[in-house]
C-alpha cells in the first residue's frame, strides 16, 4: 500500500526526514522549481527517486483535488512508532520525557495543528488511540506543513499507554475545564510529563480521566467558556515548554 503526499513543504519535509520509502515524485508542467520545491527535487535526485513532469490535471487526479501546489510524492505508509522509541529518544536527548496523548480526537485539522505544535516544542512522541480517532493521513501531513514526518507517533490503547507511562515515572496530566482541574502554576510541568487532550465534543473519556495523575485547566478571562482542542492543547504544550526551560 502506498500513499501520495502533496504540497511543497510537506513533500520536502518527508524527503528530508527520510522515514519512508519513496517511489516517484511528480512535478506539474510549468511549475516554478524554486524554494522548497527545488530542495525537494534535489533530495529526490540524491536518493534516486524517479522524477516525472506531468500535466497539473494528472496530479489533481492522483490526489483527488487541486490543492497539491504542483507536486505529489508517492511514498510508503506513515511509519508509526511505539512508546519505547519515544522514551529512548528522551533518554538520548538527556531530557525528561515529554509526550502528548490525544484521546479520540476526531478532526484531522485539529490533529494536524497539534502535531505541528508538538514538533515545534520538541515533544518526544504523540500517542493516538487505536480506534475512533483521526490518523496521520496525507491530508494531515499536508495540514501540519510536514511536521508529522519528523514526529514519533504511536497508535495504542490509551489506558495501557498511561499505565506504561506511570511505570516509567511519567506524570500524566489531563487537560480539562472542570472545577476539579487545577491551574497550570499549581502543577509540576517541568519534569517527566505526558499531556492528555480530549476529543472535541466529549473531552476526556471517563477511563482516561480517572487514570490521569492530575487535571489542568487553562485560565479564561473572556466571555467564551472554552477553547477548541487544538488551541487549548497548543497553549498547554507551550506552558509546559516554558516550565521545562
Amino acid at each position: 500500500m502506498r500513499e501520495r503526499l502533496y504540497g511543497r513543504n510537506p513533500v520536502y519535509e518527508a524527503l528530508r526526514a527520510q522515514r519512508r520509502r519513496f517511489y516517484r515524485l511528480w512535478i506539474a508542467e510549468g511549475a516554478q522549481v524554486k524554494g522548497n520545491l527545488r530542495a525537494a527535487l534535489r533530495l529526490a535526485q540524491k536518493y534516486g527517486v524517479a522524477v516525472e513532469r506531468a500535466p497539473r490535471s494528472k496530479l489533481t487526479a492522483l490526489v483527488g483535488h487541486s490543492h497539491h501546489q504542483g507536486v505529489v510524492l508517492e511514498a510508503s505508509p506513515y511509519p508509526y512508532s511505539d512508546l519505547g522509541e519515544m522514551l529512548a529518544l528522551a533518554e538520548k536527548r538527556g531530557e525528561p520525557p515529554f509526550l502528548l496523548l490525544l484521546d479520540a480526537l476526531q478532526d484531522p485539522q485539529n490533529l494536524a495543528t497539534l502535531l505541528r505544535t508538538a514538533e515545534a516544542v520538541g515533544v518526544h512522541g504523540v500517542i493516538l488511540p487505536l480506534r475512533r480517532t483521526a490518523a496521520v493521513t496525507p491530508a494531515v501531513v499536508n495540514a501540519s506543513s510536514g511536521a508529522a514526518e519528523h514526529l514519533l507517533v504511536a497508535q495504542m490503547n490509551l489506558a495501557q499507554a498511561i499505565d506504561s507511562l506511570h511505570e516509567a515515572g511519567v506524570w500524566v496530566v489531563g487537560l480539562e475545564g472542570s472545577a476539579d482541574a487545577q491551574p497550570p502554576e499549581q502543577l509540576p510541568l517541568d519534569g517527566a510529563l505526558a499531556l492528555v487532550v480530549g476529543s472535541e465534543g466529549e473531552g476526556l473519556r471517563r477511563l482516561t480521566r480517572r487514570k490521569c495523575d492530575a487535571l489542568m485547566r487553562l485560565p479564561m478571562r473572556g466571555k467564551i467558556e472554552s477553547l477548541n482542542a487544538a488551541a487549548a492543547g497548543s497553549i498547554a504544550l507551550y506552558l509546559a515548554l516554558q516550565r521545562r526551560g
